[in-house]
């Protein structure tokens, strides 16, 4: 049996080790970002596994515990036409919007940097597309894309350059404009905040060094700012093809994958087929076509980052 001072002495050491293991900064980091992580674990872990459950079964709405079939959910999705067109538009939308946001954010965070009458109504509208319901402001697009009430078609009457309608939701190739201008049109002003930041912080010592040496605008732009800017683009074009990739409610407003099923991208038909076909293993397997292509763009813009942050 351990005498009195023995005792003392293990009272006395055991706070010391709590407070050394608490000084230690790996330990700390990890202890405090274990709630996120088991927060995290939770919210998409378990629907990440019952969604590959899904994918090896036939499961149905009607019976959602079903046989295991192995992959032959995924062999008969990419034998599918209509997976292999959602592929497609899906890197189309994807790449396409993701051009047209970086161009328009640069720009608008470029004249946002100097001080101007009118600028805080500026930033609200601008910001107003970005904090308005979805659902509501893509039904405000679809009347602007309204085969007969189109106020487009309307403005383009009215200068004498088309003659009837154009009708916008109704021809494979113009919905698929419509539904990257609205998409453009929701997601743009959360790049531009992001490098507004970015704009903000560039070292002003810098830029005027290279205004002293008589570098012109573009040339301070595409060589200091640019360059500069990487890092904080990288993250910006991370976060927007997430939600890019990810998003459905522009197409399933607009067109519902429509004409014809030309529009469709792999969430809404995932979702289309999974929820409106009650097919539930379909729908998990094309959702799941997501995961790698998010995984490897996430990897090398990362990456990316990180290069540009050390040199």
């Amino acid at each position: 049996m351990p005498n009195t001072a023995q005792r003392t002495v293990a009272a006395v050491a055991a706070p010391r080790t709590k407070r050394r293991l608490l000084d230690r900064d790996r330990f700390l980091g990890s202890l405090l970002l274990s709630p996120a992580v088991l927060y995290i674990a939770l919210l998409v872990g378990f629907p990440f596994l019952f969604a590959i459950y899904l994918s090896l079964t036939d499961a149905t709405v009607g019976r959602p515990v079903g046989a295991f079939i192995g992959l032959d959910n995924f062999r008969e999705i990419i034998e599918s036409r209509g997976f292999r067109a959602a592929l497609r538009n899906t890197f189309v939308f994807t790449f396409v919007s993701q051009a047209v946001i970086l161009a328009l954010a640069n720009s608008l965070a470029l004249a946002l940097q100097r001080d101007f009458r009118g600028k805080g109504l500026v930033l609200f509208l601008i910001l107003l597309p970005w904090v308005a319901p979805v659902s509501l402001s893509t039904i405000g697009w679809l009347w602007i894309f309204h085969s007969r009430f189109s106020l487009i078609d309307w403005v383009l009457r009215q200068l004498g350059l088309l003659e009837g309608n154009l009708f916008w939701l109704g021809r494979p190739d113009l919905a698929m404009i419509a539904i990257i201008v609205v998409h453009v049109w929701r997601m743009f002003p959360f790049s531009t905040v992001i490098l507004m930041a970015g704009h903000s912080a560039l070292p002003k010592d810098v830029l005027e060094s290279a205004q002293v040496d008589g570098a012109g605008f573009w040339r301070q732009l595409f060589q200091i700012r640019l360059p500069l800017l990487l890092p904080i683009m990288s993250v910006a074009v991370l976060f927007s093809t997430v939600f890019t990739f990810a998003d459905m409610t522009v197409v399933y407003v607009l067109t519902r994958g429509g004409p014809f099923d030309t529009t469709h991208v792999l969430s809404s038909l995932a979702y289309f087929r999974g929820i409106f076909g009650g097919n539930l293993s379909i729908g998990a397997a094309i959702s799941l076509f997501l995961f790698p292509v998010l995984l490897i763009a996430a990897v090398l813009i990362l990456r990316l980052a990180r290069r540009t942050e050390v040199t």
